[in-house]
């Protein structure tokens, strides 16, 4: 006789299929509703930003796709602006973290405090606990601050005194750095951007855009703007969960799958068709979320193009901004002066679109 009986046998899982949802095939009517509610966004940023439409777009995306986003750029081209009007665009609640050095875990995510009156600890949340959270200048937090707010990104809770605490959905962090100052910022570790779905650049705007610009603050009458002032309507937080769950239910064929796969793969120096000479440039490659970003980025982008299906374009459209903050280039590579969007190119260029 056996002293520990067998624990009786589970019967297989089945496999769920990331393009699969109980509420069924998208219709007419949904694809025109999410296509109003980004032109509705678009219509805030207009009154905000001046040029910076593949910003805009890789924000908006983000936002029905379900990620993060990091953005990147030299001061004063308007990343805490484009941020602010995503997060102010929705109805929901926003918060600013302004990171420094000496911002501690407690300061983000919250802590317990001791009431004499009641002789009990009561917990007190911290700004992260927001629908949309501006994390500004990220890479200026310490590594302990970091990665609270890695677990806040990875697995939507917080624990505060051993108690978990989920945060409220929909949440999204909105974070920007600054990428040419190194004293007093902490690198960000590869763990935590990966965690990032996209990372956006910003650039210069051009003479016409900057008198544009101008002419918007002249008008304004302030350089910050006011959410309340602004003419369009936010959309509500029942708006963005329908985008997300429009987003999921817009169809991927198993080529286009098997081309994100493809993707990823090749940047670890495997895939179908292999760069010659990646080895030297690349020294980590992209992890299975970025084929996952690849996808549901392609998802969004689909929805909001009025489709209900994915086409390689869609992908390929976004490639820099979910594959250059996932590729470590090696040192080799960085004395040579290349960059991880050359990396990148060369890579879409060498995998056969389906």
């Amino acid at each position: 006789m056996a002293i520990f009986p067998p624990k009786p046998s589970t019967p297989p899982q089945p496999v769920l299929v990331p393009t699969a949802s109980a509420s069924g095939a998208l219709t007419a009517d949904d694809v025109a509703r999410a296509k109003a509610l980004a032109d509705r966004i678009r219509s805030r940023f207009a009154q905000t930003l001046v040029g910076q439409d593949n910003l805009r777009e890789s924000l908006i995306l983000t936002l029905v796709a379900g990620g993060h986003i990091l953005i990147e750029s030299v001061p004063g081209l308007a990343k805490t602006t484009a941020a602010q009007t995503l997060a102010t665009s929705v109805s929901g609640t926003f918060k600013r973290v302004q990171c420094t050095p000496d911002l501690m875990p407690s300061d983000l995510v919250g802590t317990q405090v001791f009431d004499f009156a009641t002789q009990k600890f009561t917990t007190q949340i911290g700004p992260i606990h927001a629908n949309f959270v501006l994390l500004d200048e990220i890479n200026r937090s310490n590594a302990k601050t970091q990665s609270a707010m890695l677990e806040a990104m990875a697995e939507g809770a917080t624990t505060i005194g051993g108690q978990r605490i989920p945060l409220p959905r929909p949440f999204m962090v909105i974070a920007t750095q600054n990428p040419i100052e190194e004293e007093g910022t902490f690198t960000l570790p590869e763990a935590q951007m990966d965690r990032f779905m996209m990372k956006a650049l910003m650039t210069y705007p051009t003479p016409d855009e900057e008198t544009r610009m101008l002419a918007l603050l002249t008008r304004r009458g302030s350089d910050v703007f006011d959410p309340a002032q602004l003419a369009s309507e936010r959309i509500s937080i029942r708006d963005v969960e329908f985008l997300r769950d429009a987003a999921r239910r817009v169809h991927v064929s198993d080529a286009i799958m098997r081309y994100a796969a493809d993707v990823a793969a090749t940047s670890r120096g495997a895939g179908s068709h292999p760069v010659q000479g990646l080895g030297s440039l690349v020294r980590l490659g992209a992890s299975p979320r970025a084929s996952i970003a690849l996808v549901r980025i392609g998802q969004a982008g689909a929805l909001l193009a009025g489709r209900d299906y994915v086409v390689p374009e869609d992908l390929k459209s976004h490639m820099r901004e979910i594959l250059r903050h996932r590729i470590v280039l090696t040192f080799e590579a960085l004395a040579d002066g290349v960059n991880a969007d050359q990396v990148v190119d060369r890579i879409v260029q060498a995998v056969p679109v389906p």
